[in-house]
């Protein structure tokens, strides 16, 4: 596989320098590269897939990736990309969010194979022995202020002001990439568009250092046609980690992807060839309403982040709610599936009236609107329409002895808990 061009058959490619010589170099040996990523929460989220993704491409390509965990810029920083300081956070939270973050990205590169193995390494290992002498006699000198000012993410802070700690993090990734070429023979590293400033940096402080040839590879920014920002949903962030975005969640993101961006979306964030992506891009065109190329790409998408199983659970949920028959779920899936409705927790000794529990999870406001959308038929109980509005609910009423689903109308659901 030519790496180069199949980034670019996928758009991949945002900024590269010396096209020329990185192909050559990439066709010639296997090429150790990194991209690094800095533990400023507790978890990855899809924004960070492109870069990660990238780096499992390179590997599939016969090349050696390098997933670089910022303990020591997670310290400082990174202005790139933001009009605002970023709030420093404590050395325990950073090492505790590193180590999660390692875990997660071992979930996508392969650590183990016997040709080309994944690496993993901490910046902190080197930032953190670094003395304040040495940071501006051997690596700050090689920067001059005017070539700092220049780059796009020291420039767009200027009018709301910069601290002088987040001004020297593009020092700081430069000696990553300086410390990565000199002790692994690292030559390449590969980022976000957003990156290009740090990147090049890196590229300068190695030439006037060592007068090693490396290269640098940004991918660009992802946005969505209609202008919102990709990677974000009415709860926020779209997380890689299942307890803050739930797989059912994360399939629900991708299979919501508009028509003008899902063939967009296929070609960077999935290994579908080009034939699959071909077809499923005539579909779009033939036949938009059977959204078939949102469905490969919501099923593969979950899988590859959260793993098979939970991406069949995903389809199922999914399929269950469109249904509304919701009494083949299991507990698990309940909550997975409700996450985001009104919940109420009820004691789990009592019997209740059918008109009080519509009362108690708030799914009506008063005891006749609840009779009266008793006897119209818009209530159902797990799944199953209710008309008697007499009703009273025992235990056997409940889902594996815990849980009743309410609906009210095509798209209202309430879920009560008993303990």
């Amino acid at each position: 596989m030519d790496i180069l061009q199949e980034l670019q058959y996928r758009g991949l490619i945002h900024q590269l320098t010396d096209e020329e010589g990185l192909a050559k170099k990439l066709s010639e040996e296997p090429v150790v590269l990194y991209a690094g990523f800095d533990p400023t929460a507790d978890s990855l989220h899809i924004g960070h897939l492109l870069p990660i993704l990238c780096l499992k491409r390179f590997q599939m390509a016969g090349h050696l990736p390098v997933a670089l965990v910022g303990g020591g810029t997670g310290l400082i920083g990174d202005p790139s990309g933001r009009s605002t300081e970023r709030s420093l956070n404590t050395e325990d939270v950073v090492e505790q969010w590193t180590d999660k973050l390692r875990g997660q990205l071992s979930q996508f590169l392969d650590f183990e194979s016997t040709v080309n193995p994944a690496r993993m390494a901490n910046n902190y290992n080197w930032l953190g022995e670094l003395n304040v002498i040495t940071f501006l006699r051997d690596i700050g000198k090689n920067f001059s202020v005017n070539y700092m000012l220049a780059k796009d993410s020291v420039d767009s802070r200027l009018s709301n002001g910069i601290s002088f700690t987040e001004f020297s993090y593009m020092i700081l990734q430069a000696y990553d990439f300086f410390r990565m070429n000199s002790d692994i023979n690292c030559s390449l590293q590969v980022g976000g568009s957003d990156q290009w400033g740090n990147i090049t940096a890196g590229l300068e402080l190695i030439g006037k250092s060592t007068g090693n040839k490396a290269f640098g590879l940004t991918m660009p920014l992802v946005t969505k046609s209609d202008g919102s920002k990709f990677g974000k949903t009415a709860g926020g962030a779209v997380w890689l980690d299942a307890e803050k975005t739930s797989p059912y969640q994360f399939y629900q993101f991708w299979i919501n992807t508009d028509d003008n961006d899902v063939v967009k979306f296929l070609k960077y964030f999935t290994f579908l060839t080009r034939e699959q992506i071909a077809e499923l891009e005539e579909q779009v065109k033939q036949s938009p309403e059977k959204r078939e190329a949102q469905r490969v790409l919501a099923r593969v998408m979950t899988e590859l982040v959260h793993g098979e199983d939970a991406a069949l659970s995903a389809i199922k949920i999914s399929e269950v709610l469109f249904s509304g028959n919701v009494e083949t779920l299991s507990g698990r899936e309940i909550e997975e599936a409700f996450k985001d409705v009104p919940s109420t927790e009820l004691s789990g000794d009592e019997e209740i009236a059918l008109v009080d529990l519509l009362i108690a999870v708030q799914a009506a406001p008063s005891k006749r609107q609840a009779r009266q959308d008793i006897d119209s038929g818009a209530v159902s109980l797990n799944g199953v329409k209710v008309s008697d509005v007499e009703k009273v609910l025992q235990s056997s009423d409940r889902m594996e002895g815990k849980y009743i689903v309410i609906r009210r109308g095509k798209r209202n659901y309430y879920l009560a808990k008993f303990v």
